[in-house]
């Protein structure tokens, strides 16, 4: 399968400018650190290692970008505002979508982007939401015959995905996003967690770039990203992404599977060699079909593509041009 991030050998077709590690490095600037070795520990995933350089080399020139872009959007709102002789409203949400793989290392890349804008002086509020609140409960997963498609497109529940970010996009205070467990594999009941006009809202998932079918006869028919301002697409290639989903497998045995709640208790009384195996057979008939079905035909509509090698370390950034 075709990696390239260019969907052209001639560069100068792409809609993207492609820069390598250290030319994106460069455009840090001035941009101060504002995360300590600890605080950066705290924040990474299993099996998804970020050092004080991969922060201060990607990291931080993208949080001076989105800052930018965040201000720039807020001057952009308030000119429309005075074009309709609107009154004077609350500032809207800056949405960010960040979409890629199952093991990519979303959720890390999330969290630190969290914590660095958090730190700009005009967005001090950024909430951060994952699309598995959304999925459907296991229940209805198993009603519909669904449970080996979970993550796939068609295993959420769309209509409240877009009322979520409709909502937090039309600035409604107290917009509220379901919780979801990895212990359980599972929504939790009665639980929810609340948006409230954030300064920016970072929606974290695996789909959150997929377009809807467009009708023929030219009918709206709303996609989640309508509602993003910026996007980003994590990418790796598909034997990184396996082994990474594999080693993380292997390691959940030892650790969060051995919870007496969890859902996959079951797989610590295998032996090594059986969860290997089975941990294989889940990659390739469930995300890597996944991957190559829903997730991967999205990178193109990425703002941003960050490209990672080996150990996780971003080796190139596409820009989208504007």
């Amino acid at each position: 399968m075709d990696q390239r991030v260019s969907t052209s050998s001639d560069e100068s077709l792409s809609p993207y400018r492609v820069f390598s590690r250290d030319d994106w490095a460069k455009l840090r600037a001035d941009t101060p650190m504002t995360l300590t070795a600890q605080e950066i520990i705290r924040l990474q995933s299993l099996n998804d290692p970020i050092s004080l350089e991969e922060v201060a080399a990607i990291y931080l020139p993208m949080s001076r970008l989105l800052a930018l872009y965040v201000a720039a959007t807020q001057g952009l709102f308030k000119a429309t505002q005075r074009f309709l002789y609107a009154e004077e409203e609350a500032k809207v949400p800056y949405i960010i979508g960040l979409a890629g793989s199952v093991a990519v290392g979303k959720s890390t890349t999330a969290r630190v982007l969290q914590a660095l804008l958090a730190r700009w002086p005009n967005t001090p509020k950024v909430d951060l939401v994952t699309t598995d609140g959304f999925l459907l409960p296991n229940a209805e997963l198993e009603k519909r015959g669904l449970m080996q498609r979970k993550g796939f497109p068609e295993s959420y529940d769309g209509a409240a995905l877009l009322r979520f970010v409709a909502d937090i996009k039309a600035g409604k205070r107290g917009v509220r996003a379901p919780v979801y467990s990895h212990i359980t594999y599972d929504v939790t009941p009665g639980e929810h967690v609340t948006v409230d006009r954030p300064d920016i809202l970072i929606f974290e998932g695996l789909n959150v770039l997929q377009p809807a079918p467009l009708p023929k006869d030219g009918k709206a028919v709303p996609f989640v990203s309508d509602f993003f301002d910026f996007s980003i697409y994590l990418d790796a290639d598909e034997e990184r992404l396996h082994d990474w989903y594999v080693k993380r497998f292997m390691r959940l045995r030892d650790t969060a599977f051995r919870d007496p709640r969890s859902f996959f208790r079951k797989y610590t009384e295998l032996t090594d060699a059986q969860a290997l195996a089975r941990a294989e057979e889940l990659w390739a008939t469930i995300n890597l079909v996944n991957l190559r079905e829903n997730i991967l035909p999205t990178r193109q509509r990425a703002s941003l593509i960050l490209k990672k090698g080996a150990q996780h370390a971003i080796e190139e950034v596409a820009l989208r041009r504007l």
